[in-house]
């Protein structure tokens, strides 16, 4: 918890709007860390990554708390998701990307950011999200009457060692979760964003460490050369070492502190409804993957619970480097005059 905040949730769809079918009674939500006054701030939309199949809660308060701390209003959302990679998601999360989007810019009041005056920011699986609505945000029209009305363009965009093609350099799980294992090649195209940047795609800052384990450097790379050919404003940061998933690195990040895990409320209905035989076209052999991810046999029976405290973090390489990124983030939304 950021001590400061004020924080709250809130749903991003009304009662019978959400309809997506492995939902397994989800409905997206926001979580905010807002300063306690009536000032219309810059704002901030963090979606973590997770592989399209859960929202991680490794990259959301803590890269919240950065940003909270630099004096914008941040909200966390939690999106759709499917950890059976069983019902392909295709244009729902960027759907509920959209939706808060015009969800924060119409409630000036409720959320107290500057709709003039807001980011995205996006990491791994969260920054396909991200580029999604950043390139596509023409073609995705709201339920709700009134906010089809609102912009769901957003002022800007931070990607962090973000999934950007469907090519030769992806990361096929989420692919696969996102539009199945037999998309056509118009949707492996529409989704494939270094090819679908434009002129009016917001500014993008971008990020990533050249050892990505999970994510080649490759998709950063062609995304930043997309945004140079149309002449979008960019900014690209290539770090020599690092891991995937390294979130904003702070000292807190490297202690294990990352908030409470409500983001992974989505997971764990999925998980029982599977664990109870109630999934979506769930295979056996996903269940069992499942089940022994989850509860350590196939069958998923319950594990004894731990004791005692936390074993502590082991200790953290030297990725100081990797540590300004924010700091970099932090001069870009200056020159731009979003923050």
């Amino acid at each position: 918890m950021i001590e400061t905040a004020v924080s709250f949730r809130e749903p991003i769809y009304k009662d019978g709007e959400y309809d997506y079918e492995a939902a397994y009674g989800f409905t997206p939500f926001l979580y905010t860390y807002l300063h306690d006054d009536d000032e219309l701030r810059p704002g901030l939309i963090i979606v973590p990554g997770g592989g399209y199949c859960m929202v991680v809660n490794t990259e959301g308060e803590a890269v919240g708390e950065v940003f909270y701390k630099l004096g914008m209003n941040v909200v966390v959302l939690t999106y759709t998701t499917d950890i059976t990679m069983s019902v392909p998601l295709r244009d729902q999360p960027m759907k509920d990307l959209s939706r808060a989007i015009r969800l924060v810019r119409a409630n000036t009041e409720r959320f107290r950011m500057d709709p003039d005056r807001i980011t995205i920011i996006g990491s791994s699986a969260g920054g396909h999200v991200c580029a999604s609505v950043a390139t596509h945000f023409a073609d995705i029209a709201d339920s709700d009457p009134e906010l089809n009305q609102v912009n769901n363009r957003p002022d800007s965009v931070i990607l962090s060692y973000p999934v950007i093609t469907t090519g030769e350099f992806t990361h096929i799980y989420s692919v696969w979760a996102l539009i199945g294992q037999n998309a056509s090649e118009e949707e492996m195209a529409y989704y494939s964003l270094e090819k679908q940047v434009t002129k009016d795609t917001p500014p993008c800052f971008i990020w990533q460490t050249v050892t990505d384990n999970l994510v080649p450097i490759e998709n950063s790379m062609m995304f930043a050369e997309a945004c140079r050919k149309a002449g979008v404003p960019y900014a690209y940061y290539a770090f020599p070492s690092g891991w995937h998933g390294l979130s904003v690195f702070s000292d807190r990040f490297k202690t294990g502190n990352f908030g409470e895990p409500y983001t992974m409320e989505q997971v764990n209905l999925a998980v029982q409804a599977v664990r109870e035989h109630k999934g979506i076209r769930v295979s056996a052999k996903r269940r069992t993957e499942l089940m022994v991810q989850f509860f350590g046999n196939p069958e998923g029976e319950e594990r004894p619970k731990e004791e005692g405290e936390r074993p502590p973090m082991p200790p953290m390489p030297d990725f100081s480097d990797v540590e300004l990124w924010p700091k970099l983030a932090e001069t870009w939304l200056k020159r731009l005059k979003l923050l």
